[in-house]
């Protein structure tokens, strides 16, 4: 689907212009287009949504059996090898972090640091929250579409997601509400608002219903193939309202409604680019689709470059003066950075998995016992 390869590198490329501000950023006449940049992890979510979605749920719409342990085998070695090698970097070598503190080990390894962080103090491998994020996602969405599917229902599924968008409304505007009459001095937003899993549904349960319709509704589906253009610039439109929401970034209206519209804005442009026939996934855009594969390596390594190449580098690309040539620098050097780790350990990772799940698919059944 070249147009969710197109997606997913743009959400890569925007997170890590949101990211440059630890370097200097890319200039004034770009800072509308950093200040909005961490939407991109909100697109990785809808991706992810949808895609990890429709690999659930496409066994149990036929009514065959859903292998639980192939689903998380598939995903640990998708994810684990590059995430430990990253991960092990970060501790073994202390200059490799882009902030001096960080957490423990362990909360790294069983992926609740985004439930328990002092970003003030401890913000290195801080970009690991997302991963969390979707580590709980892929744990606990397989049992749920399983137990949904074992007594099927269209209004059930939707009062549960009117619930989780409803709830998560009413805890983000407690939560801020709260903090704010504190008036506390830590960073509330991004440890009690912005990173815990059970405030960032919205992304997931977007992408999660687009699985749905096209797993369910599959004619329903396909007819939105000769509307796509109109759903790509309805999306643009949603987006555009959920940039006026979020002009304020941690104020009270984008994290109240503004995550809901946000994602609605986002799946619409998941939707259109999954048909070939919308203007963004009729062909391939040249590059997209290797950014599209190193793209989970690219976020785990560009905030760690660009603290390697501001240590070493920083005084010379300051005296250019060049925004655009330091953000070169930076984005290059990681790019290098992400292939290394793809290639070295990304993609021998999936190999592995491929040749795993071969072995356990060819492997006889042993024979029963006799009494």
């Amino acid at each position: 689907m070249p147009g969710l390869d197109l997606l997913r590198a743009i959400a890569v490329l925007w997170t890590m212009l949101f990211h440059s501000f630890l370097v200097g950023g890319l200039g004034e006449d770009w800072d509308w287009a950093q200040r909005y940049g961490w939407m991109g992890v909100d697109l990785f979510f809808v991706l992810s949504g949808f895609l990890i979605g429709a690999q659930v749920l496409k066994p149990l719409a036929s009514g065959e059996r859903l292998s639980f342990g192939d689903f998380y085998l598939r995903r640990a070695f998708r994810i684990l090898p590059a995430f430990w090698a990253v991960l092990a970097l970060y501790l073994l070598w202390p200059a490799f972090r882009e902030a001096p503190g960080m957490e423990p080990w362990w909360k790294f390894a069983g992926f609740f640091v985004n439930l328990s962080i002092d970003y003030g103090n401890r913000a290195a491998f801080s970009h690991a929250w997302s991963l969390c994020v979707e580590e709980h996602f892929y744990l606990v969405f397989p049992l749920l579409a399983w137990l949904l599917a074992k007594r099927a229902s269209a209004m059930g599924f939707v009062a549960l997601a009117a619930a989780i968008v409803v709830g998560g409304i009413a805890l983000r505007s407690g939560t801020w509400l709260h903090f704010d009459t504190l008036g506390s001095d830590r960073n509330w937003f991004v440890e009690n608002i912005y990173y815990p899993t059970w405030n960032r549904l919205d992304g997931l349960l977007a992408g999660v219903i687009l699985a749905m319709w096209k797993t369910y509704r599959p004619d329903s589906w396909a007819r939105v193939g000769a509307r796509a253009n109109a759903v790509l610039i309805a999306g643009l439109a949603t987006m555009a309202l959920s940039f006026w929401l979020f002009r304020e970034r941690t104020g009270l209206l984008g994290n109240s409604i503004g995550w809901p519209v946000l994602s609605l804005g986002l799946a619409l442009l998941v939707l259109a680019g999954a048909q070939t026939g919308s203007w963004i996934g009729r062909r391939a855009v040249p590059g997209a689709a290797w950014l599209a594969a190193v793209s989970y390596s690219l976020y785990l390594v560009h905030k760690p470059v660009y603290g390697l190449v501001q240590t070493h580098l920083g005084d010379a690309l300051d005296r250019i003066g060049s925004g655009y040539f330091a953000f070169a620098t930076y984005g290059l050097a990681s790019l290098i950075a992400a292939a290394l780790l793809y290639y070295a350990v990304e993609r021998p990772g999936l190999r592995l998995r491929g040749w795993w799940l071969s072995r356990a698919a060819s492997k006889p059944l042993a024979s029963p016992s006799m009494p």
